[in-house]
C-alpha cells in the first residue's frame, strides 16, 4: 500500500490518536547514511513533543534487516505475545519484499501468520520500489470462515485514502509524487494480476493444441507455499544467505477461481473470465433467454470460452511485462528522505530551524554520493554553480523550496541589513562567521566547489576538490602548476592562500567571488561559483550556511561530509588503530573460506552502533561536529593520494562496457573497504576520467568499476558507478526529449493522414458495390492500439536512460558464473566477491549493459 503525499500526515495524525501511556514504543530502522541519520533526527524531534515513546536501531545493510525483523519486529506481532506497533524505515528496504523479509505474510497451508497488527512505514529514495510493498493489501484470515482476506476498509488498489484507520498492519510506502504521477501503468498492472481469475485447464482435444492454454500461469495464482528469496537461488552453497531478495509478485488474491479435475460449465467459465476482463453483458442476457440451448447453440459459448481464456492469458502476459520493464529501469533516486519527513513537520505545524537545517544536511549529503535521478553516477554537468547541477530539475526545486524555508524562518533583522551592505553579505562574500555570539540563525551563501573551506586553507580546500581537481588535472605537476598560475591571477599570494581561511585578508575574502567569476572561465571552472544575480531569485543556486554563535560556521555540504566521514572512518582518535578497520560491514559472513564467528559479528556490529551514535550526537552537537573536522580531512587525503596514484601507475583498466580499478596496496587501502568511501573515490576518478578523455575515442562515458581489497577477509568490495547523465547536461537531455515527442507527433499525423485515405477509398469502393457508408468495417482500432503501445515503449525507454543497471547485471552474472558473492549493501551497485573470483566476474560483467 502506499499513502500519497497529499495525505503525509494521516498516519502520523493516526498515530497520534491511539498513543496512550501503555502503548508500544514506535520502532525506527535507520540506515548509516546521513540523509536517513537526517531524517531520524527530525521524526524524533517530532515523536518527543507528542511524547510518543520510540526505539532506534541503526540498520547496517539485508543481514541487519534480517535480524531486526527477527529479534525486534517479531516480538511485536500479536500473534507472537505482542501488543502489535509500528515499524518506520527510514532509508531501508523500498526495493524489496519486507513482508516477506518481515513475516508478516500468511502461510497458505498453515493458515497461520499475517500482520499481527504490525504496521510498517516506508521512506526510502531508492528506486526502483518494490511493487508488493506499494500496491500489495495486507493477508489476514476471516476468523469466522477461516479464508484468506485481502480486502482492508480505505485502501483503493494500494492506494489509501482519507478513511483508512490504521491499526491493522501491512506495508506502506510513502509517496513522494512519483507513484502517483509515473507508476499508474504499474498499478493497473499490480492490481490486475490481483484479481485475475485462474484459467482452468481444459481437457478438450480442441484444446490440446493450445500450449499457453495448457502452461501454467506465470502470475494470478495463489501458490501452495511461500518460499523464502534464498530458496529460489541457484546454489545455496556458493550463494550467500543474506544476499539481496529479487522483487516477488504477490499472488493473486481471495476469490480466485481455482483449479478443478472436472471440468466446469462453461458459461461459469465464461462469465469468470468475462468479469476479469470487463464483462460482457450480452451473452448473459442471450442466455437467459433461452432455457434449453440445443448443442448447435452450444457450440458458439465454448468457442466464446476459448476465446475470452485466450484474451485472459494476452492480458496477463501484458501485465507481466510491464511489471518485468519496470522492474528491469535501473538504480536511481528520487527525493531524499530527509526532505520527506521535514513536509511531514511541515504540514503538522512543527517545523523550525533545527529541523530545516537536518533537512538540508540531509538533501545536501546525497550529492556527496553521487546519488542522483539517474543512479549512483556522476553529477549532471552544470555551469549554474554550487550543487546547482544535483538531481537536475527536481533537485534544483526541493533547494528552492528549502530557500524558501530559510527565508520563512530567518528574517533579515532591520539592524542587520546595513552591516550586511558594509560587510559585502549582500553582495556574495562567502561568510565565516555569526552575527553576534547567539546567533544559530541559516543563511543562504554563495558557496564555491571547494571542500571544507572554512576548515582548511584556501590552498588545501581548492586542492582536494574532486570538481576542481578533475579539471585542472590536479594529480600532475603541470595541474599544480596551473592551481598556483590560477591564483596569482587573482592576486592571492601563497603565503596567503596556505594559511587558514579565517585567517586570510578580510579585503581577499570579500572579493573571492568576484575573482572567482572573473578568472575561473579561463580554465574551464564555468560552475566553479553561483552565476551572477539573474531575473528572478538572486541567489539562485546559492548553498546554505549555519553558525553557532562564536563557536563555528559550517555549510551544509561540510556537515554532510563530517557525518560521512564518522560513518565510513569511525573515531578521529583512533585512526590509526585496526581494530576498527574490520567494521565497515556488520555481520560479513557467507560461505567462502572467510567465515565470521559469532564473537566477530557481535564486534563489527557493536562499531558499527558506535559509529552510528556518533553521527546522531554529532547533528545536535556542534562541538562534536566540529571535534570530527579532521575526521573528514584524513579520509579526503586519501582519496586525493590513492586517485593520484591510480592516475599516474595507469591502474585504470578499459573493458568492454567499462573501466575497471583495483584499490588492493598503499598506505590507505582499508579506508576503502567502506562502501561510501569506495563510492567518493569511484567519484572523484570517474570525474578525472571524463576530463581527461573529453568526447574523444570510443571510452568517453563515466562508468566505472571500482574494487577495494579487504585482505583480513579475502575479498574486494566492488561499486558499480554508471548513469548520472555525466556525459550531457539536463537541458541536453530535455533537448532530446522534446526531439523525439516532436518526431512521434510527426508520425502520428502521417499515419492519420494515411489512415484517412485508406478509409476513403474503402467508402468508395463500398458505395460502388451498392453498400451502405456505415457498414465499412473500421480497423483503426488496432493500429491506435498499437500506437499507444508504442507510446508506452518509448515513455518507459525514457524513464530508464541513462540508470545505473549495475544492480541487474551483478545478479545476472552471479547466475552465470556461480562466483561468491554477498549482496548486503542497500545500494544495488554495490556488492562483494571473493578475492580469486573477481577477475572471472569482471569479464564476464564486461559484456553486460551496465547503463540504460
Amino acid at each position: 500500500m502506499y499513502l500519497p503525499r497529499g495525505l503525509i500526515a494521516h498516519l502520523y495524525q493516526e498515530l497520534l490518536k491511539r498513543n496512550h501511556a501503555a502503548a508500544p514504543p514506535v520502532l525506527l530502522l535507520v540506515a548509516l547514511e546521513p540523509d536517513a541519520l537526517c531524517a531520524c533526527r527530525i521524526l524524533t524531534a517530532l515523536l518527543k513533543r507528542d511524547y510518543i515513546p520510540h526505539k532506534i536501531q541503526p540498520i547496517a545493510g539485508y543481514a541487519d534487516l534480517r535480524r531486526a525483523s527477527e529479534d525486534l519486529v517479531r516480538p511485536m506481532k500479536t500473534n507472537e505475545g505482542g501488543s502489535g506497533g509500528v515499524v518506520v524505515c527510514l532509508g531501508v528496504g523500498g526495493m524489496v519484499d519486507l513482508e516477506e523479509m518481515m513475516g508478516l505474510y500468511v502461510d497458505f497451508d498453515t493458515r497461520e501468520g499475517g500482520t499481527g497488527d504490525v504496521e510498517v512505514w516506508v521512506l526510502d529514495a531508492r528506486r526502483p520500489w518494490n511493487l508488493n510493498s506499494v500496491f500489495g493489501t495486507p493477508t489476514s484470515i476471516d476468523q469466522e470462515t477461516g479464508e484468506i482476506v485481502r480486502e482492508q476498509a480505505g485502501v483503493d488498489k494500494g492506494r489509501l485514502t482519507h478513511t483508512y484507520r490504521s491499526g491493522k498492519g501491512g506495508i506502506i510506502v510513502f509517496d513522494d509524487g512519483d507513484i502517483e504521477e509515473e507508476l499508474e501503468a504499474e498499478r493497473e498492472a499490480y492490481c490486475g494480476l490481483e484479481e485475475m481469475p485462474e484459467v482452468g485447464e481444459h481437457e478438450d482435444s480442441e484444446d490440446e493444441d493450445d500450449d499457453e492454454d495448457d502452461a501454467p500461469p506465470e502470475s494470478g495464482q495463489i501458490p501452495k507455499k511461500r518460499k523464502s528469496w534464498s530458496e529460489n537461488e541457484d546454489s545455496d552453497e556458493e550463494m550467500s544467505d543474506d544476499e539481496r531478495p529479487r522483487q516477488r509478485r504477490r499472488s493473486n488474491s481471495g476469490g480466485s477461481i481455482p483449479s478443478s479435475p472436472e471440468r466446469r460449465p462453461a458459461r461459469r467459465e465464461f462469465l469468470s473470465i468475462s468479469n476479469a476482463l470487463g464483462g460482457s453483458s450480452d451473452f448473459s442476457r442471450s442466455d437467459s433467454t433461452s432455457r434449453s440451448p440445443s448443442p448447435e447453440a452450444a457450440a458458439p459459448k465454448e468457442k466464446s470460452v476459448k476465446s475470452l481464456r485466450r484474451q485472459l492469458i494476452a492480458t496477463r502476459n501484458k501485465y507481466n511485462k510491464v511489471l518485468d520493464t519496470y522492474n528491469e529501469l535501473g538504480a536511481s533516486y528520487s527525493e531524499p528522505v530527509s526532505s520527506l519527513v521535514y513536509s511531514l513537520a511541515s504540514e503538522l505545524g512543527r517545523d523550525d530551524n533545527d529541523l530545516l537545517w537536518n533537512a538540508i544536511v540531509g538533501v545536501s549529503s546525497l550529492e556527496l554520493y553521487g546519488r542522483t535521478g539517474s543512479g549512483v553516477g556522476l553529477n549532471p554537468l552544470s555551469t549554474a554553480g554550487g550543487s546547482a547541477g544535483w538531481n537536475g530539475d527536481r533537485g534544483e526545486r526541493i533547494r528552492s523550496v528549502l530557500r524558501d524555508e530559510v527565508r520563512r524562518l530567518n528574517p533579515t533583522d532591520l539592524k542587520d541589513i546595513g552591516r550586511e551592505q558594509t560587510m559585502g553579505d549582500a553582495s556574495g562574500a562567502i561568510p565565516t562567521s555569526a552575527r553576534s555570539a547567539t546567533d544559530k540563525s541559516i543563511r543562504l551563501s554563495p558557496e564555491p566547489r571547494f571542500l571544507l573551506l572554512r576548515h582548511w586553507s584556501l590552498y588545501e580546500s581548492m586542492l582536494h576538490s574532486p570538481y576542481l581537481s578533475a579539471r585542472l588535472h590536479i594529480w600532475s605537476d603541470q595541474g599544480r602548476r596551473r592551481l598556483d598560475k590560477l591564483l596569482a591571477k587573482m592576486g592571492v599570494s601563497l603565503s596567503q592562500c596556505k594559511q587558514n581561511y579565517t585567517h586570510m585578508d578580510m579585503e581577499l575574502k570579500r572579493g573571492l567571488r568576484e575573482r572567482l567569476l572573473k578568472f575561473a572561465p579561463v580554465y574551464g571552472l564555468d560552475g566553479l561559483v553561483p552565476p551572477p544575480p539573474r531575473n528572478g531569485d538572486m541567489k539562485d543556486g546559492w548553498g546554505f550556511v549555519r553558525c553557532w554563535g562564536w563557536k563555528a560556521c559550517l555549510s551544509a555540504i561540510d556537515a554532510g561530509v563530517i557525518l560521512g566521514a564518522i560513518l565510513e572512518v569511525g573515531d578521529a582518535k583512533s585512526l590509526n588503530q585496526s581494530s576498527l578497520d574490520n567494521a565497515n560491514f556488520a555481520g560479513a559472513q557467507d560461505h567462502s573460506e572467510m567465515v565470521a564467528t559469532e564473537a566477530q559479528i557481535d564486534e563489527a556490529q557493536a562499531h558499527v552502533t558506535s559509529r552510528f551514535w556518533t553521527a546522531y550526537d554529532a547533528l545536535a552537537s556542534i562541538d562534536l561536529l566540529v571535534e570530527h573536522i579532521n575526521t573528514a580531512q584524513h579520509l579526503h587525503r586519501a582519496i586525493l593520494r590513492t586517485g593520484t596514484a591510480l592516475i599516474e601507475k595507469r591502474q585504470i583498466r578499459h573493458l568492454r562496457a567499462f573501466r575497471m580499478a583495483v584499490v588492493k596496496e598503499g598506505p590507505d587501502v582499508q579506508l576503502f573497504t567502506h562502501p561510501g568511501a569506495l563510492t567518493k573515490l569511484a567519484l572523484w576518478i570517474a570525474e578525472a576520467i571524463v576530463e581527461l578523455n573529453g568526447t574523444k575515442g570510443k571510452h568517453k562515458g563515466s562508468e566505472l568499476v571500482m574494487a577495494g581489497l579487504d585482505e583480513t577477509r579475502g575479498r574486494y568490495v566492488v561499486v558499480g558507478l554508471g548513469g548520472g547523465g555525466a556525459t550531457e547536461t539536463a537541458k541536453e537531455r530535455i533537448a532530446k526529449r522534446q526531439e523525439r515527442i516532436v518526431e512521434r507527433e510527426k508520425r502520428k499525423a502521417a499515419k492519420d493522414q494515411e489512415r484517412a485515405k485508406k478509409r476513403q477509398a474503402r467508402i468508395d469502393r463500398n458505395l460502388a458495390a451498392g453498400l451502405d457508408e456505415d457498414e465499412v468495417e473500421d480497423d483503426t482500432e488496432d493500429e491506435d492500439d498499437d500506437d499507444s503501445e508504442s507510446e508506452a515503449e518509448e515513455e518507459t525507454l525514457d524513464r530508464g536512460f541513462g540508470k545505473n543497471k549495475f544492480g541487474n547485471a551483478f545478479q545476472e552474472v552471479v547466475r552465470e558464473t556461480g562466483a561468491r558473492v554477498r549482496i548486503d549493501s542497500f545500494e544495488a551497485c554495490v556488492i562483494e566477491i571473493g578475492k580469486e573470483d573477481l577477475s572471472g566476474f569482471l569479464e564476464r560483467l564486461s559484456m553486460k549493459a551496465v547503463v540504460g
